[in-house]
């Protein structure tokens, strides 16, 4: 004998789980087509440098292409935001740096929330910001540059308001006491370019955009950003060895999702990126840039970005920065 009542709760029920069962097949299933990847500065930046080493490993192992995008401009915010309005189908995905985190202390108007519209998947590791001038400004030593700046009227330039070149650089200003005018860009190699040619007179620059033109004698390397010397540069020495107490600076490139990416796309994607970084050709293209190893899960990055996006707006206020 039917029962109406049953068999309405059973219905009802197998509606209500039809999605979630559609969605797990899809997860199941994915990759099924490209992914496309924002990255939020200029080609041949740090963040895309490192960016495609990695994603060119993680396409060739999970059989898709993954189509690279350049959006500059805003300290990443520009190619960010358009990612925070991607559908969460795990076929966009960001590729950022530290200027994640540090959006909403330089931009308070941003139109997306670093926290609560992305889903952390994995760091591809830190990477050391170098300070940076042209031969002809005479800087031999960090402190150097920084007696020169006391004295007079200086300049930096950075890859945009707001990212990890322009912090550290602001990190070491606020460390070592002196007043600079930012020249900020739409990525690292036009900001580098300005130190080169001498209208800028220094950076605190990522090590894949600046090693090429260290190697080749049109810069010189006068402090890293990290608080031990980079393998990449071994003689050179830190901003804490060079006497400037908390100017060192963490810069990290990662992985991100849109918020609601279904967990089981979030987890294929933290294990194959964990895969790529262990091969030895990324590990072997990793290593000239001085780039270290950052393993975190989704769940301990996504909980570095909320310490870090507090820590940053903490810094701003007591520091009395204004941003443009």
């Amino acid at each position: 004998m039917t029962n109406p009542r049953r068999d309405f709760l059973k219905l009802a029920g197998a509606a209500l789980a039809a999605p979630a069962l559609i969605r797990s097949a899809r997860a199941q299933a994915w990759p099924e087509r490209a992914i496309r990847a924002m990255i939020p500065f200029s080609a041949g930046s740090s963040v895309d440098v490192v960016g495609r080493i990695v994603l060119d490993a993680m396409s060739r192992s999970l059989g898709q292409t993954i189509i690279v995008e350049n959006r500059g401009g805003a300290g990443g915010v520009i190619g960010t935001a358009q990612v925070a309005l991607a559908a969460p189908d795990g076929y966009t995905m960001l590729i950022n740096a530290s200027a994640h985190s540090a959006a909403p202390a330089a931009y308070p108007n941003i139109p997306y929330d670093p926290v609560r519209d992305f889903a952390s998947v994995a760091s591809f590791g830190s990477i050391p910001n170098v300070t940076i001038a042209a031969p002809e400004k005479g800087f031999r030593t960090l402190r150097e540059l920084v007696a020169a700046a006391r004295a007079g009227s200086f300049n930096y330039s950075s890859a945009g308001v707001g990212s990890a070149t322009h912090w550290a650089a602001e990190r070491l200003r606020l460390s070592a006491g002196f007043k600079a005018t930012h020249v900020p860009f739409r990525g690292g190699p036009e900001a580098t370019m300005e130190v080169v040619s001498g209208r800028v007179d220094f950076a605190c620059m990522g090590m894949s955009t600046a090693l090429p033109l260290i190697g080749d004698g049109k810069l010189v390397a006068l402090a890293v950003s990290t608080p031990k010397r980079s393998s990449a540069l071994p003689n050179v020495p830190t901003t804490l060895e060079a006497g400037f107490a908390d100017s060192d600076y963490t810069f990290w490139n990662g992985m991100f999702m849109p918020a609601k990416t279904p967990p089981a796309i979030i987890a294929r994607l933290a294990a194959e990126t964990q895969k790529a970084l262990a091969l030895p050709e990324v590990q072997a293209k990793f290593r000239p840039q001085g780039i270290e190893p950052m393993p975190l899960t989704p769940a301990e990055f996504d909980a570095l970005i909320v310490k870090e996006v507090a820590l940053n707006l903490a810094l701003v206020k007591a520091a009395g920065l204004k941003f443009d």
